[in-house]
């Protein structure tokens, strides 16, 4: 597998993964790809681009068996409202394709913010910046990269 902005961004900070490659399938979601890793989909972690009220693009990381309370999530980071961005928006704000968007490297820094409770994982596996590829790294990496915003916006699916 070729480097991406996600994968040089890792290495840079000197931040240990390991690259998994599964066969992607469109509009198949984390549950394609923990199931094509043989891993429990919470552990998988999806980036979300967002906007809020003044078009304003963040990054929201949730687990992948669960789904973000756009209601919440605003509530909780001071703004009237906030709705996922289209693709080619999100594609627009990340530099990334939707399927493969990373929150590491992206084209512009963006606000981040991360379901709390991923912390507490062992380990996650997230985008490396390519559709069908994902990078396993320890949770607590998150803090001194991202330097996200936790929040707790966690609904069943």
């Amino acid at each position: 597998m070729s480097e991406t902005p996600a994968t040089r961004f890792l290495r840079q900070h000197k931040i240990a993964f390991i690259g998994h490659v599964y066969d992607y399938v469109a509009h198949g979601g984390t549950a394609a790809s923990a199931q094509g890793l043989a891993v429990d989909e919470h552990l998988v972690v999806k980036t979300l681009v967002f906007e809020d009220e003044h078009a304003k693009p963040l990054i929201v990381l949730m687990h992948g068996d669960r789904k973000v309370s756009a209601r919440e999530l605003a509530r909780q980071i001071g703004v009237k409202s906030v709705a996922p961005c289209a693709p080619e928006t999100a594609q627009r704000h990340s530099g990334y394709r939707v399927g493969g968007t990373s929150p590491f490297g992206t084209k512009k820094a963006l606000p981040v913010f991360v379901q709390q409770s991923i912390l507490d994982l062992p380990k996650i596996y997230i985008n490396g910046g390519r559709r069908g590829f994902l990078v396993e790294i320890d949770p607590r990496h998150l803090l001194p990269l991202l330097n996200p915003v936790l929040v707790n916006v966690a609904l069943e699916k």
